[in-house]
């Protein structure tokens, strides 16, 4: 017997029909004699209605009622899914974040989870019931509901299975693995059997929509076995494992992309100790994500300053930046939103030369001229032209050897 959290994400519960094909897989682990919790996602297409009506309303809109709102999807999933059990025969009942409760700090629509008190779920599935959490959502203080960015369901997943000390967190997805990138562009792209959680929290953190970027990096603390595989298939999936694991380590295991990129250019900055500090510190506190950052060399007393946010925060980091013109003292300000990053992971890029080199190499043959770049230890990430997507994708897919042999005729 095994204790098992089984994640499903919005196209896993998209309709009805779905959702009754969840509980007949929730059933067969049970009948099986696991003991189960399920965490869900808002059925497809319903948080992004709920974040459209609050954008409508106000692009600035209070991140706290924004909580309550996009909340509130998730809410309807588990309630559904434990009916649905319930009709098969199966005892379940719905949780949601608070009632747990699943503990956040109070950064509203980023929050992070700080502490889950597991034992009512450890003790109600001793006695048979399967808890249907929602995912995404927790309580931040002064008992305001919170969310956990996008993708957190993934999170909530994870935070869960190391609560109750999960054998295995099972997240079930549209897709039956995690691929060498995204099949829908290179359709020769490979299934992965396992990968390390250093290598997808890299994939992950550029830009691969498998898993949320937080959840793999808990799931490597805390040690919690992921698995990611299909609802609609039964085909083995990919585990994310301990490096240790994996016998072979290739160079690159993943080509990334991310659309969601938006482009910021300070020109003129003043050139003196502190300036950075003042211009990032700024977004911090509003909580913009910075990514790649490229200063230029200073000429006149002055610097270009440029680096990425997500496209969804640009306009707040437009507004935090307006703002602080007087302190920082720049003299204008460029967003560019139609960009995107490609990033290469593996970790063998650790003991590889001319993994960079071949990357640039591999862009330039196709025209494709790069605007910023950075670097980890096992990736490399750079910037380009939206448009110029797919084809640095299929290029470097390619060049890194990892298209799969076309099937026999």
């Amino acid at each position: 017997m095994a204790r098992i959290v089984m994640k499903f994400g919005g196209t896993s519960v998209a309709d009805l029909d779905r959702i009754r094909n969840v509980a007949a897989r929730v059933k067969r682990e049970v009948e099986a004699g696991h003991e189960v919790a399920v965490v869900v996602s808002a059925m497809a297409g319903v948080t992004n209605q709920l974040v459209k009506w609050c954008q409508d309303l106000s692009p600035l809109h209070d991140a706290r009622e924004y909580d309550a709102v996009v909340a509130t999807g998730e809410q309807v999933t588990a309630g559904l899914l434990a009916i649905a059990l319930q009709a098969i025969g199966v005892e379940a009942r719905s949780w949601q974040g608070w009632q747990i409760p699943i503990h956040t700090d109070g950064a509203h629509g980023k929050a992070r989870v700080e502490a889950i008190e597991g034992e009512v779920l450890i003790e109600r599935m001793r006695q048979g019931q399967v808890p249907v959490i929602t995912g995404f959502q927790g309580l931040g203080p002064r008992n305001r509901i919170t969310t956990l960015g996008r993708g957190g369901s993934d999170l909530s997943a994870v935070a869960i299975a190391a609560a109750i000390r999960a054998d295995r967190c099972d997240i079930y997805t549209d897709v039956d693995g995690i691929y060498t990138t995204d099949p829908r562009i290179v359709p020769r792209a490979k299934k992965l059997e396992k990968i390390s959680y250093e290598e997808m929290l890299e994939l992950a953190s550029v830009g691969a929509k498998v898993l949320q970027t937080r959840s793999v990096e808990l799931a490597m603390k805390q040690r919690v076995r992921v698995q990611v595989l299909s609802s609609f298939e039964d085909k083995p999936g990919s585990l994310v494992v301990d490096e240790d694991e994996i016998v072979e380590k290739p160079i690159v295991s993943g080509i990334a992309y991310s659309r969601d990129e938006a482009k910021v250019t300070l020109r003129r900055v003043p050139d003196r100790p502190g300036i950075a500090a003042a211009v990032f510190g700024a977004l911090a506190k509003a909580n913009v994500n910075v990514d790649m950052i490229v200063q230029n060399i200073g000429a006149d007393g002055t610097t270009d300053l440029t680096f990425t946010v997500g496209r969804a925060d640009l306009a707040r980091a437009r507004d935090v930046l307006e703002k602080a013109r007087a302190e920082v003292g720049f003299e204008s300000l460029l967003a560019d939103p139609d960009v995107a990053k490609i990033s290469v992971v593996g970790i063998g890029m650790r003991s590889h030369a001319g993994v960079a080199n071949t990357m640039f190499r591999a862009l330039a043959e196709k025209g494709i001229n790069i605007q910023v770049i950075s670097t980890s230890e096992i990736k490399v990430s750079v910037l380009v032209a939206a448009e110029y997507t797919e084809l640095a994708v299929r290029a470097l897919h390619t060049a890194y050897g990892l298209d799969a042999a076309p099937a026999a005729a």
